[in-house]
């Protein structure tokens, strides 16, 4: 009986331990949907300088304006040094950056946004066969 009473101590305290731990967990924030399209120029890519122009757009279509873009480009294979770059807004939700590749193959662009209302997103551009 006494370890029936200790047993059932404990499982009632776990069991407080998760529903205040679920409790105050903070819900998860969702993105605003964001449509971002890109064009690489030169295209094909090739190495040496490339310009990055995106345009931004929420789920309405209305141009995303007033945020900051971060590029990074990394080799798809580990052991390149990643290259980076900003982007800047050219005209309402359209954005430029420069980033170089620095040797032929596949690449990948991460574009971290900074939305005007604080919200971060991250998105992935594959730049296949750079000549």
């Amino acid at each position: 009986m006494g370890n029936f009473v200790i047993n059932w101590a404990a499982a009632a305290l776990g069991c407080g331990v998760l529903w205040l731990s679920a409790g105050c967990r903070k819900p998860a924030e969702t993105a605003p949907p964001i449509k971002i399209q890109h064009e690489v120029a030169p295209w094909p890519a090739r190495v040496g300088a490339a310009t990055i122009t995106l345009k931004m757009s929420d789920a309405g279509g209305q141009p995303v304006r007033a945020a900051r873009i971060a590029l990074e480009a990394d080799m798809s294979h580990p052991g390149m040094r990643p290259e980076f770059g900003d982007a800047m807004e050219i005209a309402p939700g359209r954005y430029r950056g420069r980033l170089s590749f620095t040797m032929a193959g596949d690449w990948v662009i991460l574009m971290r946004v900074k939305l005007p209302s604080g919200q971060k997103l991250e998105r992935q551009l594959d730049v296949n066969g750079v000549r």
